[in-house]
């Protein structure tokens, strides 16, 4: 398979760059944080740094409502772990996310609302822990803030290091998105073979 062929994450960079600069760009960041964070698969950071490289002066904006609709969707995602479980458990179990639950729910009971905290800031499937956070009945108030400190630390460190990186950054962007991609995409496939080697 030749290197034009493989081409995947260059092709949807620049689909993002486009949607970025749309006059609606914010609404659309805004319903993507919010459903990342309860049920929708893609990570808001997809749409976060083309938006802050497409308007630096603007990052600090899109860092903020980024969190704020993050939180609000993670809030979502504890309301359907507290009221709905009974019915997304069926679909959870045959998912690829059931063993993240799991462990979820196990990090719960050792650690508490800490467990939001690094959920919030890492790469780690958030909705699974709102969610299970939900289902473990965790203290609201505590779910709250830990989300607002772990999303909104997750965001603004993307936001900064995109205002810093400047163009220099975008070029390199452009010119390794391919190697990023490819490199993000079997980091978490070793995150999702460590979750099912712990289950």
């Amino acid at each position: 398979m030749g290197a034009r062929q493989m081409r995947l994450f260059g092709p949807l960079y620049e689909r993002v760059l486009i949607w970025s600069r749309h006059r609606h760009a914010e609404r659309y960041l805004g319903a993507l944080s919010f459903a990342e964070s309860s049920f929708f698969p893609i990570p808001v950071d997809v749409m976060l740094a083309p938006m802050c490289l497409a308007d630096r002066p603007r990052a600090w904006r899109y860092a903020t409502i980024a969190t704020v609709f993050s939180v609000l969707g993670g809030v979502a995602g504890y309301g359907i772990g507290v009221g709905a479980f009974e019915l997304i458990e069926p679909w959870l179990a045959q998912s690829h996310y059931w063993t993240a639950y799991q462990t979820s729910r196990e990090w719960f009971d050792a650690y508490g609302v800490w467990v939001i905290f690094v959920a919030g800031f890492s790469p780690i499937p958030y909705k699974v822990f709102t969610i299970a956070g939900g289902v473990a009945a965790l203290n609201l108030p505590a779910f709250f803030v830990a989300s607002l400190i772990g999303r909104g630390a997750r965001f603004f460190l993307v936001s900064g290091l995109v205002v810093l990186g400047g163009n220099k950054l975008e070029l390199s962007l452009r010119k390794y998105v391919e190697w990023i991609g490819w490199g993000v995409a079997l980091a978490v496939a070793i995150v999702i073979a460590w979750f099912m080697v712990r289950g």
